[in-house]
């Protein structure tokens, strides 16, 4: 039975099948007590009137009420966690008053980030001790203790909770994970009843959801009752997969546990546009531009009280930041600032707390403030540039506008032609209520290893409790006998040579028989497999080595010539670097040679550049956003078709966008259309691919125009580059964005691109996109990672803390080594993590079935300079483009190439041109 059919159970006057709830029926749910204060803090009720509480908080409250688990999906500022927090604090507050609560934790909030779980522990205080003051002026002494703990908690903090323990534990996933194997404090999570996981989008598509998900699991071992999971998220989908994953199963194998979802996501007023500082963002002056942006966000910020720009690097929120102080003398220290990941944890709280008290006219951000704090003066948000998801957009948006009833107002600036097209259909979508999937790794090998071993250092069982327990969690809902098979011989260094490594086993397994026919363990049947820890320090090793966020390090870039030091990269960004990629660092060009360790060797070279220095800091286009993109690109060409440029006007203004927004797309697609033909545009049932011939560079240059997302071009071009290489026995040089990839070699080097593309096979795409992983640098990294998170490099032993950098170094010796093993845990790991959630495997095996069952066309076409629609492509393998001037310089010759031959009637379709 489900909570709202529990509920109809219990109140003949509920409608499990009503839309609106009420407000009555959630008032009479709360104890006198507690409606009492909500009366004082919210206003008088008034039935009838409606609006006493929120569409979330009125749904959700009676489903805790009536222990059901829920996912609540309401916007940022609907007043979702303190419904969650509201039904659990009745219920304690009534067993405090019957003395039933004991010196133990009943309710688990769980934060992805210590800045929120900070923030929600000084929310609780306003409910608490107005409640408890209430309850104390008629003698009842009366407690609910909340408290934090997370990684910077002193010792001291943490000894005293062992004496005096809170009810209410606000935590992280992975300070979760070490209370559950914490000796004494285990015991206190016994009695837990609630768990909250806050923000669970974000945790849900990473690993660090994987190792919540199996925490989960194994509370669900010690507890007295099965507790109430509640998830709260503000921009989900899909709704019933994450509840899944929020919820696992009762038996491995068998149905999700009973949940139910309320889904209030639209419950706010959205007032969104886009703008564009020009119509034409190729021959416009960039200094016109630049002024035209500032001044446009200059107006929003004097008219709004507080505002909050996001841009999509941490450079350029430093950069805004800097150029609105230099530009305007309205702008300082005192009233604004700039929140990223880079500045200090002291620098990062100052601005918090000057955002929840209002003192900043403006504060620049990345991705920081996307999720946690509460900021309720915010009323107005300024997007720069593409944060390439709706829910990303809706996250950040959301920010804004946090009091009841208000409209959340939001801008969203575009300085370029490809993000302006991406901007115009996220707002649309967004407008319509859609939603960006949320992908979940599933079968993670390292995050298995961790909790196998944490559960043999807590005690002798049967594998089958831990094989039960991980398939329970939903990313090892699938976890099959192989897979396990794979773990144990990994953990119990079922390999030779690995003790030889330094690689120990970390269980023993085995059956419980003795020589004599009786039984090892009095506890468990004869006959029966256990598992155990091994090692005396596998309690120390665990506390001090698991979790799941990567270490990360900067490398020294050095010349091969003499060994001179020229800079430093971030050593994500060499995920992107091959053999003889050419890339800037202090001006200078560098052909990139290898890696060792930290080290990063390099050639000094007068060569073009092939990839662009903000490559591993953007976040990557959303692989369902990039469809929407097709698709509105497919009714863009039938409405330039049967109407011209009138009609295709005409429907753009029905987009949230700026008159500028309108014509800037619309005169890019005509271009286009009037340059290369319709079918140079790629569609949802389209791949395009264009060649062109570069005769000063001596290159031949393949656009492939596939707006499925930076993770698929990812992995799209490297499964092309391979066959390709392996075809025309060539060096190809990749250069990927989110709508598409370049493909560059020799010039006497041809090849067919799209028989090549056509012949594809999908069953072998994965064999292939692994085989082309092979000695990459892609490939090191996140063997480091993975060795890592399983325990086989230990970052901490007998209080030596070993950097990332000397992880590194250790993991390129054990690489060969482990994959000589054959089928080795690790190595499979690394593999799937890379092709799965990195390159988007999932999404090219899609198309390329597409592509085989003829639902997709691959169209070639050869122009003699890059199209409209490939500006952007080319200007990553384009000479010279170092500097912003050097790219509008460049743009400006492929747009003059492309309207030259437009004019002189030699391209397709020459008399759309006029149509303007």
């Amino acid at each position: 039975m489900g909570g709202r059919e529990r509920l109809a159970a219990t109140d003949p006057d509920f409608d499990p099948e009503a839309v609106d709830i009420d407000d009555a029926q959630v008032l009479d749910r709360l104890a006198p007590v507690v409606q009492e204060w909500w009366v004082e803090q919210f206003g008088e009720f008034v039935p009838g009137n409606g609006g006493f509480f929120t569409p979330p908080q009125k749904e959700a409250i009676p489903l805790i009420h009536e222990r059901e688990n829920a996912l609540i999906c309401a916007p940022t500022g609907s007043g979702k966690t303190l419904a969650s927090f509201t039904g659990i604090i009745n219920e304690l507050f009534g067993k405090a008053r019957e003395d039933e609560l004991e010196n133990s934790v009943y309710c688990l909030y769980v934060s992805p980030l210590k800045s929120l779980a900070n923030d929600i522990h000084r929310n609780l205080e306003q409910p608490l001790n107005g409640i408890t003051s209430k309850l104390d002026e008629r003698g009842e002494d009366v407690e609910i203790r909340h408290a934090i703990r997370h990684g910077d908690t002193s010792d001291s903090e943490r000894q005293a909770m062992l004496e005096t323990t809170p009810h209410i534990l606000n935590t992280t996933p992975e300070t979760l994970a070490i209370l559950l194997n914490s000796p004494k404090f285990k015991k206190k999570l016994e009695t837990i009843e609630y768990v909250i996981v806050d923000e669970i989008h974000s945790l849900a598509e990473n690993k660090r959801g994987t190792h919540l998900s199996v925490s989960l699991e194994r509370l669900e071992e010690m507890v007295e009752e099965p507790p109430t999971r509640i998830g709260c998220s503000a921009t989900v989908e899909p709704l019933d997969t994450v509840a899944e994953f929020l919820v696992g199963r009762e038996e491995p194998g068998g149905d999700p546990r009973d949940y139910e979802i309320v889904d209030t996501r639209f419950a706010r007023d959205f007032d969104m546009e886009l703008s564009c500082p020009a119509d034409d963002l190729i021959n416009t002056p960039r200094d016109i531009i630049t002024e035209r942006f500032y001044k446009q966000l200059h107006d929003h910020i004097q008219s709004h009280t507080n505002t909050l720009v996001f841009t999509n690097t941490r450079s350029g929120a430093e950069r805004v930041l800097h150029n609105l102080r230099e530009k305007f003398d309205d702008y300082d220290e005192s009233n604004s600032g700039c929140h990223h990941g880079s500045l200090s944890k002291e620098k990062r709280r100052d601005i918090e707390e000057s955002l929840k008290a209002g003192s900043l006219d403006v504060v620049t951000t990345s991705t920081s403030l996307e999720l946690g704090i509460d900021m309720p003066h915010i009323d107005l948000v300024v997007q720069v540039g593409s944060p390439k998801s709706v829910a990303a957009l809706l996250q950040r948006i959301g920010r804004a506008g946090h009091q009841l009833g208000e409209t959340v107002e939001g801008r969203v600036i575009a300085l370029d032609r490809d993000e302006l097209v991406e901007c115009a259909v996220m707002l649309e979508k967004a407008e319509r209520g859609f939603v960006d999937r949320v992908f979940i790794p599933e079968n993670a090998q390292d995050v298995a290893t961790q909790h196998v071993y944490g559960m043999a250092i807590n005690d002798v069982r049967p594998e089958v409790t831990f094989k039960n327990v991980l398939r329970r969690a939903y990313p090892y809902r699938n976890y099959d006998d192989e897979d396990w098979e794979q773990l144990m011989r990994y953990m119990t260094a079922d390999y030779p040579g690995m003790e030889d490594k330094n690689v120990y086993a970390k269980i023993w397994r085995d059956t419980n028989d003795a020589p004599d026919g009786e039984h090892h363990y009095e506890d468990f049947d004869v006959g029966e497999h256990l598992i155990g820890k091994r090692g005396r320090l596998a309690r120390v090793i665990y506390m001090t080595n698991i979790g799941t966020i990567p270490d990360s390090f900067t490398c020294d870039v050095v010349t091969r010539s003499d060994d001179s030091w020229v800079g430093q990269l971030d050593e994500s960004y060499l995920d992107t670097l091959e053999k003889g990629d050419v890339f800037v660092l202090g001006g200078d060009n560098f052909e990139y040679r290898y890696r060792r360790g930290s080290k990063v060797y390099v050639d000094r070279t007068a060569a073009r550049p092939t990839v662009p220095s903000w490559f591993s800091e953007r976040l990557p286009l959303s692989y369902d956003l990039g469809r929407e993109i097709l698709e509105f690109q497919g009714q863009l060409l039938d409405r330039l078709a049967d109407g011209g440029m009138s009609e295709v006007r005409n429907w753009l203004r029905e987009f949230p966008i700026d008159e500028n927004s309108v014509r800037a797309i619309a005169r890019m697609f005509r271009e286009q259309v009037a340059y290369a033909g319709s079918d140079s545009v790629a569609t949802t049932d389209r791949l395009v691919i264009e060649e062109t011939l570069d005769h000063d560079e001596y290159e031949r240059h393949y656009y492939v125009h596939s707006n499925y997302g930076r993770r698929f071009n990812d992995g799209f071009s490297r499964l092309l580059a391979y066959h390709i290489a392996r075809e025309a026995s060539a060096n190809v040089q990749v250069a990927v964005a989110d709508n598409g990839f370049t493909l560059s070699m020799p010039l006497n080097r041809k090849v067919d691109i799209a028989r090549i593309v056509d012949d594809l096979d999908p069953e072998t795409a994965r064999e292939d996109l692994r085989a082309s992983l092979d000695g990459t640098d892609l490939l090191q990294r996140y063997f480091r990672i993975n060795a890592t998170r399983s325990l086989m490099i230990l970052k901490r032993y007998k209080g030596y803390e070993k950097s990332a950098s000397e992880q590194q170094v250790s993991s390129e010796m054990l690489l060969g080594f482990a994959e000589d093993l054959g089928d080795f845990a690790v190595v499979e790991e690394t593999y799937r993590e890379i092709l799965e959630d990195k390159l988007n495997v999932d999404g090219i095996e899609t198309v390329l079935r597409s592509i085989r069952d003829g639902d997709v066309d691959v169209v070639r076409t050869r122009v003699d300079s890059p199209s409209p629609r490939a500006f952007g492509l080319a200007t990553l393998m384009a000479s010279d483009v170092v500097l912003a001037e050097d790219e509008s310089a460049v743009l400006q010759e492929f747009h003059q190439r492309v309207l030259s031959e437009i004019e002189d009637g030699d391209a397709e379709g020459s008399a759309v041109a006029t149509d303007d």
